[in-house]
């Protein structure tokens, strides 16, 4: 070509291919939205019929065609899009870990029930380590007084009341069950479980220490610290969320639609239905929101809105999005 620049249209906005095509600075990548070209390949095709050959004929189509609806891939700064990958990878992090916890109160529930009562959370230090030391009810029964109330005090357990309390249940536990097949499965997945609990733990503190490190130099940081009720954790998300590009939302409704805040109204004749947006990053959305709700915590505007948003008959989500609305034109 010539040196000259070359227009690329795909459906991915993250992934390998993005990944390799960005170094090329002669190549300028366009987003097609999946959603937006299935309407575009119904409206060519009412048959359904589907391929990826004629799905490439179809994006290069809507390219020529309609290139004002595509957006260029402009990526942001390094700090930004850090904070982007990190905060996401985070809370995929800690979804996993929310599900490993799941799946470990599944299996003491069936043959170690008393765990679940003698500790508040079964994801601590102090559970996993008990566990591996003592993975069976007859096991735990066996050891020494003395030894547990010094297994309680390196963990930092230091209520006498309680420890004395859980000596106690402790020596009067009856065994859930006495299935073998399902007593030797639930004992591997445990001992699984503890392993990835304390990797995911590791893992997330990590993060944590990176976002820390990075937001610390992010020149944006002073903005969102004037915000009330972000904090260290909602901060670096918020960011992230609103990128550094001043020019990428040409008014606050287009952020509010971007970041899955503003409804979606359909009518037809008479019928009217107003619904929330499914076609955004859950991620940002959730961000939004959790800020918001943080908010309505604190005395201000913010609660007052919420209160009369609930005194309409709103429910507590839909209140919280209609004062991260208001928000994000403060932000913007």
């Amino acid at each position: 070509f010539d040196g000259r620049p070359v227009a690329i249209a795909l459906e991915q906005a993250r992934g390998a291919l993005i990944a390799i095509l960005s170094k090329y600075a002669h190549l300028h990548l366009f987003i097609v939205d999946p959603s937006r070209l299935n309407y575009y390949r119904k409206s060519v095709s009412p048959s359904g019929a589907k391929s990826d050959p004629v799905d490439g004929d179809l994006i290069l189509d809507f390219q020529l065609k309609h290139p004002d609806l595509l957006r260029c891939l402009e990526p942001d700064t390094v700090e930004t899009r850090s904070l982007q990958f990190l905060t996401e990878q985070r809370r995929e992090l800690v979804n996993q870990h929310t599900g490993q916890v799941q799946i470990l109160t599944s299996w003491l529930k069936q043959v170690f029930p008393q765990i679940l009562g003698w500790f508040d959370d079964v994801s601590t230090p102090l559970v996993g380590d008990l566990l591996k030391r003592w993975p069976e009810l007859a096991k735990l029964k066996k050891a020494k007084p003395e030894t547990l109330l010094q297994f309680f005090h390196d963990h930092n357990c230091r209520s006498a009341e309680r420890n004395q309390q859980r000596l106690e249940e402790i020596r009067t536990a009856v065994t859930a069950t006495n299935d073998a097949a399902l007593l030797k499965t639930a004992n591997l997945m445990i001992q699984a479980s503890i392993q990835l609990l304390a990797t995911l733990r590791t893992a997330i503190e990590q993060f944590e220490s990176e976002i820390k490190t990075v937001y610390a130099t992010h020149p944006d940081r002073f903005i969102v610290e004037s915000f009330p009720g972000a904090g260290p954790a909602l901060e670096p998300r918020l960011i992230a969320a609103l990128g550094t590009d001043r020019n990428r939302f040409p008014s606050a409704a287009a952020m509010a639609c971007c970041f899955g805040i503003a409804p979606v109204t359909e009518s037809s004749g008479n019928s009217r239905w107003v619904h929330w947006r499914w076609s955004c990053s859950k991620f940002v959305r959730q961000t939004l929101h959790e800020w918001a709700a943080c908010t309505v915590r604190q005395d201000g505007w913010a609660r007052d809105h919420y209160e009369r948003q609930r005194a309409k008959g709103k429910g507590h989500h839909a209140a919280v999005r209609s004062v991260a609305y208001k928000w994000i034109r403060i932000l913007y």
